[in-house]
């Protein structure tokens, strides 16, 4: 474990909500920063400068304290955003600890390889931006995005048009009986009625002629399906490849520093 002076400052991050931060907050505590000094993102990506978290940690330090990450792709995914908090910290006489290593502005060694750290994290989320674009494309060109899930399902849809051409059930009966709002009851009996054949007023329990059935459905989306996983399988690689590089570098970087 590195030697360091003043109070050490953690800070972790998670893109999604899903994600779980138990491993960098280990990673903090293993290298000395007291769970109750660690300021956390949920669902928070990067490339995003508005922070709560993050500004937190950063208002928390002061000179001659060390802000501490598990990796630098955590503080920043760009390389504009990671320099530019690097040297503000650096004016402030704050240290900044990627995963256990110093980084070091004035060493022209520890520089290159921050930006290299810097780099590859801004790769890859671009790479990730690229391949979600033409998963959306591909999807869209296909049919298949078609925006928000309707709240009801297609059971209770099918239920709550029969229930309205009975004439004895008003918008406002059926609102309080789903349980939705009253746009949601219009909504679903708009687009009951669209889906039958041509768009003409019909009922609205009717299958629709020349609906396509469950096997077809389900051969149509395959292709989709199969990009979906490609395109999961190359952002879990990518990933794990930016991981590798991120250890190689605080190792390199540790070497470096036993080096002087």
């Amino acid at each position: 474990m590195v030697n360091m002076t003043g109070i050490l400052i953690g800070y972790a991050r998670c893109s999604t909500d899903k994600q779980d931060i138990a491993t960098q907050h280990a990673a903090l505590v293993s290298v000395g920063v007291d769970p109750s000094r660690i300021y956390t993102d949920h669902g928070l990506s990067g490339t995003n400068r508005l922070r709560p978290g993050l500004d937190q940690a950063l208002a928390a330090v002061r000179s001659g304290d060390t802000l501490v990450v598990a990796k630098l792709d955590r503080l920043a995914r760009s390389v504009p955003d990671a320099r530019d908090i690097a040297d503000a910290l650096a004016r402030r006489g704050v240290k900044l600890n990627l995963g256990g290593t110093i980084y070091d502005p004035a060493d022209p060694l520890g520089k290159v390889f921050f930006n290299i750290l810097a780099t590859f994290a801004e790769f890859e989320v671009d790479l990730i931006r690229q391949r979600t674009r033409e998963g959306m494309a591909l999807a869209r060109a296909r049919g298949k995005l078609r925006g928000k899930k309707p709240k009801l399902s297609d059971r209770q849809q099918v239920e709550l048009c029969r229930m309205y051409d009975s004439g004895d059930y008003a918008i406002s009966d059926l609102a309080e009986l789903f349980t939705v709002s009253r746009p949601t009851v219009y909504r679903t009996l708009a687009r009951k009625q669209m889906s039958v054949s041509g768009g003409a007023p019909a009922s609205y329990g009717r299958k629709p002629a020349g609906r396509p059935g469950a096997a077809r459905l389900g051969r149509e989306a395959q292709p989709f399906q199969h990009e979906a996983a490609r395109v999961e399988d190359f952002t879990v690689k990518a990933r794990k490849a930016d991981d590798a590089i991120q250890t190689e570098g605080a190792r390199l970087g540790r070497r470096l520093i036993e080096s002087k």
